[in-house]
């Protein structure tokens, strides 16, 4: 397969969340030169992720459980997901149409679709050997990673957002904390399982054609959890933006509206 032909099929997944997110907030849309702003400063994020990444290898353990658990928190979710918030914050938070707490989500899932695009396609031109591993890794991260990506980074922003609007929840720091959590538990299941295999625990290899069923079988469970949970905030913060729209809508009527002074 060419590399071109790679890219095109690596980039597809992210960009099809990428729709899937605009039709949540088809009401009001956001800008599309922001939200294009938001993505791509996600997608470049993840150069120095990768930089990091690779000096925090050098200072924790390598091998075993402990290995894996430090690649999950600490190089992997802290990084990145700390990246994506960093894109919401210098491209979209402090621009006027950053107005609803619907917007946290979307730009939040943008700066995540963004490093997720870069991910995948680095993922798809570096690591299989074979058409066999192509196939288990782009369904693996078409299917898990990508969406993952979306989730964590949408519920980091609405929690942001959610403080903004409304002076209540975890705001930036809760929602990082969160959205690593999240990111860092999915990626722990995943780097601990092949540590186990070599344990002993050779039935978590058990497969149907090249897919790893039982290995992506908990990960799918966290994914589908995060997907309901996004969406049960979303229909929570279109509600209370269109409360608030309501509200305004009244209130300048009223001031339209006022009796002559005497």
């Amino acid at each position: 397969m060419e590399e071109i032909e790679l890219v095109i099929l690596g980039a597809a997944p992210a960009l099809i969340a990428m729709a899937v997110i605009d039709r949540m907030d088809a009401k009001r849309p956001e800008p599309r030169s922001t939200l294009r702003r938001v993505a791509l400063a996600g997608s470049i994020s993840a150069l120095p992720v990768i930089l990091v990444g690779e000096l925090l290898k050098l200072m924790g353990p390598g091998v075993g459980y402990s290995g894996a658990l430090y690649m999950s928190f600490v190089i992997a979710a802290l990084p990145e997901e700390a990246a994506k918030l960093a894109s919401v914050y210098l491209m979209a938070w402090r621009r006027p149409e950053f107005d609803e707490r619907m917007d946290g989500i979307v730009y939040g899932a943008r700066a995540g679709l963004g490093f997720a695009l870069v991910e995948n396609v680095a993922y798809l031109l570096l690591l299989p050997h074979s058409l066999s591993q192509y196939f288990t890794v782009y369904i693996g991260r078409a299917i898990l990673a990508v969406p993952g990506h979306a989730i964590w980074g949408g519920l980091a922003g609405y929690f942001a957002a959610r403080r903004r609007f409304d002076g209540r929840g975890p705001g930036w720091w809760g929602g990082l904390a969160i959205a690593v959590a999240m990111h860092g538990l999915y990626d722990a299941w995943l780097f601990c399982a092949p540590v186990a295999i070599q344990d002993g625990q050779t039935w978590l290899a058990l497969s149907v054609g090249p897919l790893p069923v039982l290995i992506y079988v908990v990960p799918a469970i966290m994914i589908g959890g995060g997907a309901l949970l996004l969406r049960a905030v979303a229909r929570r913060a279109v509600a209370d933006d269109d409360a608030d729209e309501i509200a305004m809508k009244i209130a300048s009527m009223g001031h339209g509206h006022r009796a002559p002074d005497a």
